[in-house]
């Protein structure tokens, strides 16, 4: 059940599987909406369930809710029955509030809810890993002090940005830390917004945040895998390789085979299937042809497992999902 070792597993040529991040699209089966699943750990639990016993993945991937942690803080959520929850609004918009922002309990918004659908997940499945699904730090703070000014404060307000990062990565490693209580296999950090950034923002605002959340949580039996689908990913590959994820997956904002000629052998790399055009909105046979092009790019790298760019929506198609599979299995 040790993630790292069934991912290396999995690149190797010759036995590739597949590791998309899929867990909405379960509502479909389920007859729930994305509102409903959000809110009841017991529906995540049965989505985990679904995607482990029909799919061929590695692992199950709890829900990649990324407005839990902000909501936790207390920005405002908005939910909607077809989407992923958004945050709305601005909670910290000077360094006044950035030192009164106080660092919340698990208990606070639904982390704790989730924590629970991920205890009650292994406890259900017995013959794949289960992994959770965390905001990456800098993408946390973006949250809490708008996505749109952040990127000026970066510049004009540098202190103020480091003050909320350092709450958001103390709340990060707490919440990550309750999710290995709980008996999560590892993590599934999402990091968006760090790929708007150039590498010496990247080295500022995201990396030794990163850097010291995965410190805190991974050993040898608990891996975190940083997932960032920004399309300035190729330009900061050297500062996200410092960070020392287990994995690191990429969205298809970026040239996947560009990617691994320039990794190292002994990192592994995860992505990066269109999962809006393609697993969303395309067709079996427009993502049996994409996968089977990245496969023909990518497959003989050993360090390269294949996977969906982001996070699949909820209204995909299970005919889709289920093509990229078999031509993945065909490969």
């Amino acid at each position: 059940m040790n993630i790292r070792n069934l991912l290396w597993d999995a690149a190797r040529v010759g036995s590739k599987r597949a590791m998309p991040v899929l867990s909405f699209p379960a509502a479909q089966k389920m007859g729930v909406n994305v509102e409903m699943l959000v809110k009841s750990s017991a529906l995540q639990t049965q989505a985990m369930e679904i995607v482990a016993r029909e799919t061929d993945t590695i692992a199950s991937v709890s829900l990649m809710d990324l407005s839990v942690e902000a909501e936790a803080f207390g920005a405002q959520t908005r939910f909607s029955a077809d989407e992923v929850p958004a945050i709305i609004g601005q909670l910290v918009s000077d360094e006044d509030e950035a030192d009164e922002l106080v660092v919340p309990e698990i208990s606070a918004g639904r982390a704790s809810m989730c924590v629970e659908a991920v205890r009650l997940a292994k406890e259900r499945i017995t013959d794949k890993p289960v992994l959770a699904g965390i905001i990456g730090p800098f993408s946390l703070a973006g949250r809490l002090m708008d996505v749109t000014e952040i990127m000026y404060a970066c510049y004009d307000e540098p202190e103020t940005v480091h003050k909320v990062l350092e709450k958001a990565e103390e709340y990060l490693v707490k919440y990550g830390q309750a999710m290995k209580d709980a008996g999560a296999d590892g993590l599934v950090m999402a990091e968006p917004l760090a790929g708007l950034l150039n590498p010496e923002m990247a080295g500022e605002f995201s990396v030794p945040y990163v850097k010291r959340i995965i410190e805190k949580l991974q050993d040898e039996d608990f891996a975190v895998i940083y997932h960032n689908c920004g399309n300035s990913v190729s330009r900061i590959l050297n500062e996200i390789y410092t960070q020392g994820a287990a994995a690191y997956h990429f969205g298809n904002a970026v040239d996947m085979l560009d990617v691994l000629k320039a990794t190292p052998e002994d990192i592994l790399v995860m992505g990066n299937i269109d999962a809006s055009s393609q697993f969303a909105n395309g067709t079996p046979e427009s993502i049996t042809a994409a996968t089977k092009e990245l496969m023909e790019k990518c497959g003989a790298y050993t360090n390269f497992v294949p996977s969906s760019g982001c996070d699949i929506p909820a209204h995909a198609s299970w005919d889709n999902i289920a093509a990229f599979f078999e031509a993945v299995k065909g490969y």
